[in-house]
């Protein structure tokens, strides 16, 4: 047995879906055109083309913002991690939503074995690939995200933990502290007017993961802002390539 066809273990299933995130990330900036599509370079992940920011900052934030999900999916604690598109009002118009299923329990000690009847590393990245084509494709679906003139879309990325959970303690400075995120970001806040759109999902025998996309009632039928107050960072805002 090659070692690409070896049986995924618990670590490596949250080092590959927390890689897959931070792509996906990217990928739903540029296919939505929340940047300037020259602030993005052309990359090859899974074996298929994606779009990277190469704004410095912007990286950072998302990457220390990454390596927090991991942390938390590293414990089991994740229950959804959500980039949330908004408007200048930080209404959010749709929500990309990566929903996770812990189906094993894995003591601290094995979290480095190959768990019997999980797919392997080869296999995960295929199924990134088909998800990173359904993001590609997005437009086709939602249409061109349309604001009113002089508006401009930022994002928040919002990560949703199991019931009774807070956020563990970072180790170091970065990332940024989780704080509380306005209640109409997350999942919880959804009006019964939204759409939720299933793009791709994977039962890894380790953890499940899928991805949908939310469009709310406010970008189908604008609406006033709600101030309800889950976790929340903020995007960086007009971020500029130097």
């Amino acid at each position: 047995m090659s070692m690409s066809e070896i049986p995924l273990t618990w670590n490596q299933a949250v080092k590959g879906i927390t890689e897959f995130i931070e792509v996906a990330i990217h990928t739903i900036l540029y296919v939505r055109q929340i940047y300037p599509a020259d602030l993005f370079v052309r990359r090859k992940k899974y074996d298929t083309p994606v779009f990277q920011s190469r704004h410095p900052a912007l990286n950072e934030y998302i990457s220390g913002t990454v390596k927090a999900v991991s942390d938390e999916l590293v414990l089991g604690n994740v229950d959804k991690v959500v980039v949330v598109i908004k408007d200048r009002n930080q209404v959010a118009l749709e929500r990309f939503i990566f929903s996770v299923q812990n189906m094993i329990e894995v003591e601290s000690y094995n979290k480095d074995t190959s768990v019997q009847d999980a797919m392997s590393s080869a296999q995960l990245a295929q199924y990134f690939r088909s998800f990173l084509i359904k993001l590609n494709m997005i437009e086709s679906q939602l249409g061109v995200l349309e604001l009113p003139t002089g508006d401009e879309a930022s994002f928040a990325i919002v990560l949703e933990l199991k019931e009774n959970t807070i956020p563990s303690a970072s180790k170091d400075n970065e990332p940024p502290p989780w704080v509380p995120a306005d209640r109409q970001h997350t999942t919880s806040g959804v009006s019964e007017k939204a759409q939720l759109h299933l793009l791709r999902a994977v039962d890894t025998g380790i953890i499940n993961i899928s991805l949908a996309v939310q469009e709310s009632e406010q970008k189908l039928q604008p609406t006033e802002d709600p101030n309800d107050f889950a976790h929340d960072i903020e995007g960086q805002e007009n971020a500029e390539a130097s």
